[in-house]
């Protein structure tokens, strides 16, 4: 459609494609193009007079805000509703720890587990085995 379109806006491709149509044709062609025009044109009109209508009736309703005392604002906190924060919880205590070159590695057992880990896994020990004491 985007081809139509481009020939339609074009002076010069326009008289090109009508070029073969006959005078009667082409007065048809542009009668049809009339009524779209003055059906468009109406529409646009309906439209500039319903916003016309609503806009008349907004500015109503903002003077009888200014009159009570109150401002848009006033209406804002009360219609908007109260947004839910989300609260951080508190980080997890680690479930796991081991030992590698004196280093103590702990972890929660959520996630993807650490490579020390997997890798003392991997040769056949327990996850059991690093459990720290009182965790379960």
């Amino acid at each position: 459609m985007s081809d139509f379109l481009d020939i339609l806006t074009h002076g010069r491709r326009f008289k090109a494609a009508v070029k073969e149509l006959s005078l009667d044709d082409l007065r048809d062609t542009a009668a049809k193009l009339e009524k779209i025009i003055a059906d468009r044109e109406e529409e646009e009109k309906l439209e500039l007079e319903a916003n016309a209508e609503r806009n008349a009736r907004i500015a109503e309703i903002l003077a009888q805000i200014e009159n009570s005392g109150l401002s848009i604002e006033d209406l804002g906190d009360v219609t908007s509703s109260p947004k839910a924060t989300k609260t951080k919880r508190a980080p997890r205590p680690p479930k796991y720890q081991i030992t590698v070159d004196g280093e103590l590695i702990q972890w929660t057992g959520q996630g993807r587990m650490p490579t020390v880990f997997k890798n003392q896994i991997d040769s056949g020990k327990s996850m059991d085995q690093f459990l720290i004491p009182g965790m379960e």
